[in-house]
């Protein structure tokens, strides 16, 4: 109840100060926000060319801006993908894109036809789609949100800047079967794509191509107050055999797919009359039941039945202030972690799945992230232990923005946990950030939690950073931050500055990162601490000229140098990397790295084998391959050789494969192998995996994932059915194995679940 009131207080305050800004009218094309007018009678200063001029519906300028006029229409339209009602044939489609790949600013070979309309409820999104050997469209992916829409099909995808902060868009994307998938981008660069908004998409064929209707509810979207609108709007057209990428507006060369999170690089859509003032509720409760089996706690469970019901409430309280609130969390239905091998002393990182905690993601990025930067707040903290599932009693988010502001608060209180020893913790956070300049953006971080990781006291975390966007390839990525645990004092801060330049051509980075050694986030994660990181990198990629085989060459060089708080060298890398991106999408890397590492103590690396402390050199070569995605038979197959601590390590990986059987139907296996001869032992590791997935439709698919690793001596199975019986409404069915492989043949499982969930989604 303190939970719900504190969050209901903020959202009540910020809602007033929201109602007050909905008065405010003019916005710039940095998004700020002046002085108290009408909206409805003073729209949004246009960033391009000026309005096209009715009946014409796009204009364009010399730097290749676009901004287009949507259509009202007097009646909903019928979305069906056959492109037959009136206003595809009395209003011109907007056209012309230009390409980003093979050869950037170039008239796309295969045309594209748009049309963006709307009634009282709706905005919706037409396109034909023309191609020259129809045959040959690409079109192998129909489950929901699944990755390879994106990465080996054929496809649109619709970017929608609603707030026309020219930083912060929302994609949709569709191929020819009606596969679809959908995603937040955070400051241009971050790609969430675990928002899942309700919408509606229907495919078709004709003669010369094919074509796609979205319907997408004004309900499922956020944006500035006031009923006249100004979005940004850019469109991606993929086509897979040709390896052609073209856009609505001119990007520059050398980001790819990627150009289209870049909002800052969007046309403007204007004529849009949008809702305005609507306080949006959906209610979605769910119930579960399940029978499961554990051998590996005590007293041991056989068969143990079980059942529960939750809830999860949406409120708008405001067109861009959302409230969430969740009681009784259940995250039965997420896919198992894919297993990794660990030949390193430093911990594993693995990704977060649970869909309350994807949604708004990207606003919690702090820093930069990657590699040894740490993360000041990573979810899985929250409801996970060690691998254990945590209890959440309740939580709640408040998510929103405010003229050049955006801000998050999320509040969350576990349970008990009797198997681990673990007292009831309350989570906190609260995220703020301001847009500055045209590209660039401050912002504060804090984190909390009532109980420590050893079980007394509060740790709490905080920092200040920076992420600066000039011209339209140099980013310079900054933080400072602190942790306060009780039991710990000294160096508890970090910081890091990064630039990077990063063009078609050319790119280069410099980065500098420290880390103190009682630098503990406990909402966070750290690979490293007590570390001061300096590295380097230079990159030459020309593109070829009338080359029908290779795109791009890339020379790659980069250095990097550690050493710990009192100036002690803890590692020196090196790497030099040659690669070539063929025209089919095909790609070749070969790579040579060296350096050294102080290993302070020593450690386990396999069973039975101990690498002692001391200092070792390491040296090495690469080889890679990866076949492109719009083949049936597609992935990547690497081998590597070279000296590794007291002795050699030889590795062969197969990743990110996939078997392409039906349209319905594919396998997508794994596997790695490791032959390590060191002095203190020989040992052979092997991590063999495969998902293999099923759809029924756009809205339900099977798959199951399967994993052995002789590793850690563990064989799993987790199998799933959703159905999304209604949008955003579902049915799941799980099954989940687990089996300990050590010295036995025919292993017993060592945990065993079947779950039965159905949620449904009641929207006001």
């Amino acid at each position: 109840m303190r939970l719900a009131h504190t969050l209901l207080c903020v959202g009540a305050l910020l809602s007033a100060r929201a109602s007050h800004a909905g008065q405010a009218g003019t916005v710039d094309p940095q998004g700020a926000l002046s002085a108290p007018v009408d909206t409805r009678a003073r729209p949004a200063e246009i960033d391009g060319p000026a309005a096209p001029v009715p009946p014409a519906v796009v204009s364009r300028d010399a730097a290749g801006r676009v901004t287009m006029r949507a259509i009202r229409l007097t009646e909903p339209l019928r979305v069906d993908g056959r492109l037959d009602e009136s206003i595809y044939a009395t209003v011109p489609p907007v056209s012309d894109f230009v390409q980003a790949e093979p050869q950037p600013g170039a008239a796309a070979t295969e045309r594209t036809e748009m049309w963006i309309s709307f009634d009282r409820d709706r905005l919706y999104a037409s396109f034909r789609c023309w191609e020259s050997e129809p045959a040959r469209i690409v079109a192998n992916e129909m489950r929901h949100d699944s990755s390879n829409i994106w990465q080996g099909n054929d496809l649109v995808s619709l970017m929608l800047d609603t707030f026309y902060d020219r930083r912060n868009p929302v994609l949709f994307v569709m191929n020819p079967l009606g596969g679809r998938q959908d995603g937040q981008v955070s400051n241009e660069r971050t790609w969430n794509p675990d928002w899942n908004p309700v919408w509606e998409v229907e495919v078709g064929r004709f003669e010369g191509g094919w074509t796609v209707e979205v319907a997408i509810p004004f309900k499922s979207l956020r944006y500035r107050p006031g009923d006249v609108q100004v979005w940004g709007i850019n469109v991606l057209r993929a086509n897979r055999w040709k390896n052609e990428l073209s856009f609505l507006t001119r990007v520059p060369p050398g980001r790819g797919q990627q150009s289209l999170l870049q909002a800052s690089l969007a046309g403007t859509l204007v004529g849009l009359e949008a809702p305005s003032g609507s306080r949006n509720l959906e209610i979605k409760p769910y119930a579960i039941s399940d029978v499961t089996s554990d051998a590996t706690v005590v007293p041991t469970r056989s068969n143990e039945w079980g059942g529960d019901v939750g809830l999860d409430v949406k409120y708008g309280l405001t067109q861009n202030i959302t409230a969430d609130f969740t009681y009784n969390t259940d995250f039965a239905q997420v896919e198992a972690d894919e297993q990794q091998v660990n030949l390193t002393r430093f911990s594993l990182f693995f990704p977060e799945r649970r869909e309350f905690f994807l949604e708004n993601r990207g606003l919690y990025d702090f820093g930069g992230g990657g590699g040894d930067t740490p993360i000041l707040f990573y979810s899985r903290r929250i409801g996970l232990n060690q691998g254990r599932r945590v209890p959440i009693d309740a939580g709640g988010r408040l998510t929103g923005r405010l003229d050049r502001y955006s801000f998050g608060v999320l509040n969350i209180q576990t349970a008990d946990q009797p198997i681990s020893q673990l007292r009831s913790t309350n989570f906190s956070v609260v995220r703020l950030k301001r847009d500055i300049l045209r590209r660039s953006s401050v912002g504060v971080l804090v984190t909390g939690r009532s109980v420590g990781v050893a079980g007394t006291g509060r740790n709490t975390a905080y920092g200040l950073d920076g992420n600066f966007g000039f011209f339209d390839n140099l980013t310079m990525t900054t933080y400072w931050a602190r942790t306060s645990t009780p039991g710990l004092s000294g160096k508890a801060a970090s910081y890091r500055a990064q630039l990077d330049y990063a063009g078609d051509r050319y790119g280069a980075q410099i980065d500098h990162l420290a880390v103190g050694d009682h630098f503990n986030p406990e909402i966070g994660f750290v690979r490293r601490d007590d570390v001061r990181r300096t590295s380097g990198l230079f990159r030459f990629s020309p593109r070829t000229r009338n080359n029908a085989v290779v795109r791009k060459y890339s020379w790659t060089g980069a250095i990097a140098y550690l050493e710990n708080g009192a100036g002690r060298v803890d590692a020196r890398d090196w790497e030099g990397q040659f690669g070539v991106e063929f025209q089919n999408s095909d790609r070749l890397t070969l790579a040579s790295s060296g350096g050294y590492e102080l290993v302070p103590a020593p450690f386990r690396i396999a069973s039975g084998v101990t690498v002692p402390a001391g200092g070792y050199e390491s040296a090495g070569v690469r080889a890679a391959f990866t076949g492109g995605r719009q083949r049936n038979v597609s992935g990547t197959v690497a081998v590597e050789h070279g000296r590794f601590y007291s002795g050699h390590k030889t590795a062969m990986t197969a990743s990110q494969g996939r078997v392409n059987l039906t349209p319905q139907l594919a396998v997508e296996p794994t596997y790695s192998i490791n032959w390590v001869n060191l002095v203190e032992g020989a040992f052979t590791t092997h991590l063999l995996g495969s998902r293999i997935t099923y759809t029924m439709t756009p809205m339900m698919f099977a798959s199951a994932l399967l994993q052995h690793s002789s590793d850690n001596h563990t064989m799993s199975v987790n199998a799933r059915l959703r159905w999304e019986y209604q949008p955003a409404s579902e049915l799941f069915l799980v099954y989940s194995d687990e089996r300990d492989t050590l010295g036995r043949r025919f292993p017993d499982p060592t945990n065993r679940a079947f779950i039965v969930k159905i949620n449904r989604l009641f929207r006001f």
